[in-house]
């Protein structure tokens, strides 16, 4: 019998210009499967403004209530960027210059770059650990069960993989997509059946348009391959009966 073992998280998106819609939000999606790959699941996902008080309520709260915390943006040069001032004042604890920090940016900049401006991304919470960044230098930087992380998808898409030996996460959490050429409402009542009899498997269906047709996909997902396997095998019964054309699985 597979052992499974529950870790969670909240991923924190920071930045009024994910509110105002100035910027997609394509973070969330990096980070959660990410997590997933490693045992992780999101719990939640919230988005919030670059004001100090929402910041440290919102922190304080999260990480009383997940294992982890991913916050995005709010840690680069400029005047709103406030996470880390933020962070520091949620954990009580002083903000000031990290002397890591400063030694890596100021290796990594021309002399005379590492300016005021630049300066600013090394300011932290005391005695942070750094999150070490390949492709820009700032480092991202954790608290406790808080992980701050740039904004910028790029950027922070390379700066996951160091994170591996700081996350404690559970059994991989697997996943299985049946695509269909039918619409929600022919499959709801089978699909339901099948997710009572299965409730320690995740079950969603998520209408797609391709081709100038509508379709369906269904995605099952758990840590325990042999129960993606059986709930699978009681879907595409159901889907044979109904001789519903299925796209791919």
């Amino acid at each position: 019998m597979i052992k499974i073992t529950k870790v969670n998280a909240a991923i924190l998106i920071i930045g009024n210009e994910i509110l105002s819609g100035r910027t997609q939000d394509t973070n969330t999606s990096s980070i959660a499967l990410w997590l997933n790959s490693i045992g992780v699941t999101v719990n939640e996902v919230r988005v919030i403004p670059d004001i100090e008080g929402t910041i440290i309520d919102t922190v304080n709260y999260l990480r009383k209530a997940n294992d982890y915390v991913f916050t995005t943006g709010g840690i680069g040069p400029t005047h709103d960027d406030i996470t880390a001032q933020s962070i520091s004042r949620a954990f009580k604890r002083e903000y000031e210059i990290h002397k890591e920090a400063f030694k890596i940016l100021e290796a990594y900049y021309k002399v005379g770059e590492f300016n005021e401006g630049r300066q600013k991304m090394v300011w932290m919470p005391k005695n942070a650990n750094l999150i070490l960044n390949p492709t820009s230098g700032a480092p991202g930087f954790n608290v406790e069960n808080v992980f701050c992380l740039p904004g910028v998808p790029s950027i922070l898409k390379s700066m996951l993989g160091g994170l591996k030996d700081k996350i404690l996460g559970g059994n991989p959490i697997l996943s299985h997509t049946i695509s269909l050429r039918t619409v929600e409402s022919e499959i709801a009542k089978a699909l339901t059946e099948v997710q009572d009899s299965n409730k320690d498997v995740e079950i969603g269906s998520y209408p797609f348009f391709q081709g100038g047709k509508l379709g369906v996909s269904i995605v099952i997902r758990s840590e325990d391959q042999f129960k993606i396997d059986k709930c699978s095998s009681e879907i595409l019964e159901f889907v044979n009966q109904k001789k519903i054309e299925i796209v791919a699985r």
